[in-house]
């Protein structure tokens, strides 16, 4: 009987669950390199990104960087009736925002524009909207509406509208992003939509999780609790470290072949779907690279030979005392150039080559991160 009770109480909230396919679409480097302009690209805007997590002087400022290699994105409809966004799903900030149909930039072209006059249930903010890059920024206004994520309706849900955008923007898969760290990270001045579903009784658990795939189509973003149906083994859970703004966890040492090769002593790190690559200070990463016998490249990457990906050892990374083994399949990027590894200079963050890996929950209100083996 009581097996019965648990069943029953597990179907109950995985039907409630809300499963937002995403799409992994080309990259901004993916279709530089079609064009010719990558190198141009990479000189002009530096891949930096830490760039959101470092300290703000000024909180109306939101910091971004170009990452080329972003790839994943989801739809999500704004307004009465819906405008349709292809939008970057954002552990690593707060805020949502679109491109507006003032958007006066060349970026904005290529990307979907929300018209404020023609829906019915939107309300101008009075706070403007600002992201600052490391070259040229974005800038427009705020303001409320309804946000149709899958069946689920948010209300009232401030967001920002660019009505400038940096060239390097228009390069990017998705419109815009939706943000999905803590509330005291938005800079809008209001609530994150996942706190607002939450607040307004949308989701049956105050968690979410992730599973992204290698392929173009599978990947998802769930919404409300885990689906054991995209991964395997248990979820092993890992306290916030220190953390009131990100997903932040403790790493207590990165190994290759029983040899620490970083984070000697510990480190702090981000759990970040809005960052491509494992990043991390020069020092361990130049390390972690000379490990696996990659060259230097121009603009941080590291070569390495295609034909000898195989014989790569596993990088492992030892947290809260569970083992998460990157074989070279994971951590080993393949584009028309060459191969090159997925880990890059910065601070510590595991973005989406670490994420692909291990299927990753977001609990808010346990203040916790879960990783479990991906299928």
């Amino acid at each position: 009987m009581k097996s019965a009770v648990v069943l029953l109480a597990f179907l109950a909230v995985s039907q409630g669950l809300l499963r937002i396919p995403l799409m992994r679409g080309k990259s901004a480097r993916q279709l530089l390199e079609e064009r010719g302009l990558f190198e141009e690209y990479r000189r002009k805007f530096p891949y930096n990104p830490s760039a959101k997590f470092l300290p703000r002087n000024e909180q109306s400022v939101v910091p971004m960087t170009f990452d080329p290699d972003t790839t994943y994105y989801g739809v999500i409809g704004i307004g009465t009736p819906p405008q349709f966004f292809r939008v970057l799903f954002d552990t690593g900030s707060s805020d949502l925002w679109v491109p507006s149909v003032r958007c006066t930039s060349s970026a904005c072209d290529r990307h979907g524009k929300f018209n404020s006059s023609a829906s019915s249930t939107f309300q101008a903010g009075t706070n403007p909207f600002y992201i600052s890059y490391n070259s040229g920024f974005a800038a427009g206004s705020t303001g409320y509406d309804i946000i149709k994520i899958s069946d689920l309706y948010v209300e009232h849900q401030l967001f920002g509208l660019t009505e400038t955008e940096a060239v390097f923007l228009g390069s990017v898969p998705w419109d815009g992003i939706l943000g999905l760290a803590f509330p005291s990270m938005s800079l809008e001045g209001g609530t994150p939509i996942f706190d607002n579903m939450w607040n307004q009784g949308k989701i049956p658990q105050n968690m979410f999780s992730m599973y992204l795939s290698s392929s173009v189509e599978g990947s998802v973003l769930i919404l409300g609790g885990t689906d054991p149906s995209y991964y395997t083994g248990d979820i092993n859970w890992i306290p916030l470290y220190q953390a009131t703004n990100f997903w932040n966890i403790q790493i207590q040492s990165i190994t290759i072949n029983g040899n620490t090769v970083a984070c000697s002593g510990g480190c702090e790190a981000v759990v970040d779907s809005g960052t491509s690559l494992i990043t991390g200070t020069s020092k361990d990463i130049n390390n972690i690279n000379g490990w696996l016998g990659a060259s230097p490249g121009q603009y941080g990457d590291a070569a390495v030979s295609c034909s000898n990906m195989n014989l790569l050892p596993n990088i492992v990374f030892n947290i809260n005392g569970y083992s998460f083994s990157l074989p070279p399949s994971a951590f080993v990027i393949k584009s028309a150039s060459g191969c090159r590894t997925g880990f890059a200079p910065g601070t510590w963050i595991l973005g989406e080559v670490f994420m692909r890996q291990f299927y990753t929950a977001f609990d808010i209100g346990n203040n916790m991160v879960g990783f479990a083996q991906a299928v």
